[in-house]
């Protein structure tokens, strides 16, 4: 396999966009799977994705736009995934195209529903992908900023180091620094729970709870993290590499951060519906707390940040009561 070969982007958010910027300041062109075939018209007309990080110019000249998977798969080396979660398998039920020959990048922080697999974990065991040709992207980078060209992190994880190199020089850019890993399985999980700690980052900001408390939650949440991975993943690993604790800080504290809105309307009294509806946005940690209590069954892992958000989220326990509970908890 020669990597990275024709590139494809496989998903049509404000992330997929902003992954998008970085393949195309590297190659000269690109596959574009987006479900819509009005939103790939629109995007042709304007030269900008109609819906999300408008403010991105691109040369549609140099993308291929197709809203058929098979097509873009057939046509590509390189598949970076950048759908949410919740709906990736809908989107592969479509797949007819083999796809354990094709090397496979996940920039989706979030966890497979009811299969509760980490995305690297689902491509292996339903399509056969070998370990060595997924790799994760992770990082403190939200697409708004890479919009901006604002000075960014990546890590690029791979079982496969001279791979993840590879994938790493093709994201870098003069505003998008890389750096490799090969902590797939610890960096894939980390990447959820740090959505699951910002909604609770959130709530704890609807509920009207200051800047001392955010840090004493986020050194609880972090600690709480290296738990969790010491008894799914146990390797040798530094939690507080930006890969982990940066994205959760970002995740936790930034205003571009949908998850910690999501949080905040729940902490202001939303229901879990309304939050939902009035974004319009995927809050990937609404589905990964579930799936983390669901897969901590098996470890019994002391993980009271995910449990106090999931009974807030799931069991419909008051904000205000479970929160007090937490908070009684920490030191």
């Amino acid at each position: 396999m020669k990597l990275p070969g024709k590139i494809a982007i496989m998903g049509g958010g404000s992330w997929a966009t902003a992954i998008a910027k970085m393949v195309l300041s590297q190659t000269e062109t690109l596959n574009w799977y987006m479900r819509r075939d009005d939103r790939i018209a629109d995007f042709k007309r304007l030269g900008h994705n109609p819906a999300y990080l408008t403010s991105v110019k691109f040369d549609v000249k140099r993308i291929h736009f197709s809203s058929n998977i098979n097509d873009i798969v057939k046509e590509s080396d390189t598949l970076i995934f950048v759908t949410p979660s919740p709906y990736l398998k809908n989107h592969l039920k479509k797949l007819k195209t083999k796809i354990k020959d094709k090397f496979i990048i996940s920039a989706i922080k979030g966890i497979v529903p009811d299969d509760n697999l980490i995305v690297s974990e689902y491509f292996t065991k339903e399509y056969g992908v070998p370990p060595e040709n997924i790799a994760v992207v992770a990082g403190p980078c939200h697409a708004e900023e890479v919009a901006l060209e604002r000075l960014s992190y990546l890590t690029i994880a791979c079982p496969d180091i001279n791979k993840a190199t590879s994938m790493a020089r093709l994201l870098a850019s003069s505003f998008i620094k890389t750096s490799v890993s090969n902590d797939v399985v610890g960096i894939e999980y980390g990447s959820v729970l740090k959505n699951v700690y910002a909604i609770a980052a959130g709530i704890c900001n609807g509920l009207k709870y200051g800047d001392n408390f955010q840090a004493v939650l986020m050194s609880n949440a972090v600690q709480e993290m290296d738990r969790f991975l010491q008894v799914v993943h146990p390797i040798g690993r530094n939690v507080i590499d930006s890969a982990y604790l940066g994205d959760l800080l970002v995740t936790g504290y930034s205003n571009f951060s949908r998850n910690r809105t999501f949080g905040a309307m729940i902490g202001k009294g939303y229901s879990v519906k309304s939050a939902q509806m009035e974004m319009e946005m995927i809050a990937e940690g609404y589905y990964g707390t579930k799936c983390i209590k669901e897969i901590n069954k098996h470890y019994h892992v002391n993980m009271p940040i995910v449990d106090a958000v999931y009974n807030i989220l799931y069991e419909r326990i008051s904000p205000v009561i479970e929160i007090k509970l937490l908070t009684d908890s920490f030191r």
